[in-house]
């Protein structure tokens, strides 16, 4: 799904780049320097790992989130946006040599920072955009096997398309993807079950699928 969504935003997006530099100077202040959205997210990671000692692979489980984002626009063109939001995923290490592991759940925090570029085209408003994300690991929950689980936080970089399209003056509707390259290094005291430690080098990546609404002051 994700692949198609990804698609057709690129698609709607061509025809609008070479009608960015049209834009004349009187246009340039035309526009709202403040807009505010809010998503449905799904966060979907494409998640991989490596697994010390036991070998095997991890798997994080998609979710569906709420999402607000904060844009500033420093020209008609050019904004800069924050999106915040945070998600919980259930996470197995799978194919180890002893078999999986079920290691509970944990909380992300990942706000993340992106400069845009907007185009216009009457009420279709693609954008582009990249930045960082720095993200927070909490309210882990063990699961049954593991004594102990720590995550490193970590930042990451973040690129993002999207697709406004508005109503009126001030409301408009949202279609926004974004990917994370995030990574985290894991270590899990499992002491009890397995009489070790183990360490990982989790790959997290997620696809971030977002359709909502958005307002303009």
């Amino acid at each position: 799904m994700k692949k198609v969504v990804l698609a057709l935003l690129v698609a709607m997006l061509v025809p609008f780049v070479g009608q960015a530099q049209e834009i004349s100077k009187n246009e340039q202040t035309d526009y709202s320097k403040w807009q505010f959205r809010l998503r449905g997210v799904v966060v979907t990671p494409d998640e991989s790992a490596n697994i010390e000692a036991i070998g095997g692979d991890v798997d994080i489980s998609t979710t569906v989130i709420p999402e607000l984002d904060i844009t500033y626009f420093f020209t008609k063109n050019i904004a800069a946006e924050l999106i915040l939001g945070t998600t919980k995923h259930e996470v197995s290490a799978i194919n180890t040599a002893v078999g999986e592991i079920d290691l509970g759940s944990v909380w992300l925090l990942p706000p993340t920072l992106t400069a845009q570029y907007h185009f216009y085209n009457g009420n279709f408003k693609p954008y582009l955009g990249a930045g960082i994300n720095y993200t927070i690991f909490y309210g882990e929950d063990e699961g049954p096997v593991a004594d102990n689980l720590t995550y490193d936080n970590n930042v990451s970089f973040a690129l993002q398309l999207g697709l406004d399209y508005t109503l009126n003056n001030n409301w408009f509707l949202n279609l926004d993807v974004k990917k994370l390259f995030l990574n985290t290094d894991v270590e899990v005291d499992a002491t009890s079950a397995l009489g070790a430690t183990v360490g990982a080098d989790v790959d997290i990546n997620p696809w971030l699928i977002g359709f909502g609404v958005g307002y303009k002051l």
